[in-house]
């Protein structure tokens, strides 16, 4: 009986010994991870704080601000951010002597998860409308290398067609009424590993291309064959839609400015020109004419959805120059208008794209 008291002793000794060095792993890992968490809020203040000085020194580029007041808000963002650091390191700080004062068992989970969060106000490059939240975690890192990044497409421009034998000149298309728009989404991706000055951009985009046709005139359908037709009524409307998907695909040229710091490198084209030349392809999902006239004194709209003869695969060249997001842009279809025709017309466009990067 003795003997087993002795060992039961014994275990219950080893047990607690083991628990209390458990609880004290745990908190030493706790505390490191709340070291770790002070290590990256004085990286991301001070990440910030490069941010805020660049966008000053834009400012102060485009005349927007004098040198004076350009030193003066420099002076403002650093001490901003030194209290921002004083402050936040202080609540990690007593957090750290929390865990140190305190016995029992602690959850490494409520460390690990725990987040950096910071709400900044100013004129940072990547706020919505003067502000930005920033967030980090342990269990995201931030990629020190990104040599893909993705945009938002949008072109809107002027239409027409070149038709064969003819100059723009003759198209029986009105210049300001035929128009284009084209909204999509696409990658770009870095071709070199130490150089941003070629870049793939590729993805897919919707392209609306409008014709208006002149003197009164609108589409006709004639077996296999699409012709102009005189309309016996006076047309306040006479517009004509191809819908396409493509994909389009650029090799863009042009400088960038790198950013680089001890966790991340990133290139960026901002205020920075750029040309892109490729092309694009894809189908035409849709097509449809839409009249607008008085008969017997009402007032009448028309809208037909048909195939029209046009071409179902749509292919063609495009390119752009840009300065920053907002550049010129034109594309012309290969790809006739329609399939088939005595006389070939293809669809030719000019206007302005924006890349919101």
């Amino acid at each position: 009986m003795v003997r087993i008291t002795i060992i039961i002793t014994w275990v219950v000794a080893l047990l607690l010994c083991q628990n209390a060095m458990a609880q004290e792993t745990d908190k030493e890992k706790a505390i490191s991870i709340l070291k770790e968490q002070i290590d990256k809020i004085k990286a991301n203040e001070r990440d910030a704080l490069k941010e805020e000085v660049e966008a000053i020194n834009e400012r102060l580029d485009r005349g927007e601000i004098n040198f004076e007041e350009a030193k003066k808000l420099k002076k403002e963002a650093a001490e901003k951010r030194a209290l921002n650091i004083e402050n936040r390191v202080a609540i990690i700080e007593n957090k750290i002597a929390l865990v140190q004062r305190n016995e029992g068992e602690i959850n490494l989970d409520d460390y690990i998860k725990e987040e950096v969060t910071s709400l900044e106000i100013g004129w940072g490059h990547d706020g919505l409308f003067g502000f930005k939240i920033n967030e980090g975690s342990r269990k995201r890192r931030i990629k020190y290398d990104r040599r893909t990044t993705s945009d938002l497409v949008v072109a809107i421009g002027f239409n027409n067609a070149l038709i064969d034998g003819q100059g723009l000149d003759d198209s029986p298309y009105n210049f300001g009424g035929s128009r284009f728009f084209e909204l999509g989404w696409a990658w770009k991706t870095r071709v070199f590993k130490n150089s941003n000055w070629l870049r793939i951009k590729y993805g897919f985009s919707f392209q609306w291309n409008g014709l208006k046709p002149k003197d009164n005139q609108y589409f006709v359908e004639q077996g296999d064959q699409t012709v102009l037709e005189t309309f016996p009524f006076e047309l306040k409307k006479s517009k004509f839609r191809m819908d396409n998907l493509v994909i389009p695909v650029h090799f863009e040229f042009g400088p960038s400015k790198k950013r680089e710091s001890e966790k991340y490198i990133r290139y960026s084209t901002r205020r920075q020109f750029k040309m892109g030349l490729g092309g694009y392809a894809g189908f035409n999902i849709g097509t449809r004419q839409k009249l607008k006239y008085r008969a017997d004194g009402e007032r009448v709209k028309d809208k037909f959805k048909r195939d029209y003869n046009t071409s179902d695969l749509v292919y063609g060249l495009s390119g752009y120059v840009a300065f920053g997001s907002v550049g010129i842009y034109a594309k012309y279809d290969l790809s006739p208008i329609f399939k088939d025709a005595v006389v070939e017309q293809n669809n030719i466009s000019l206007g302005v794209r924006f890349d919101m990067d």
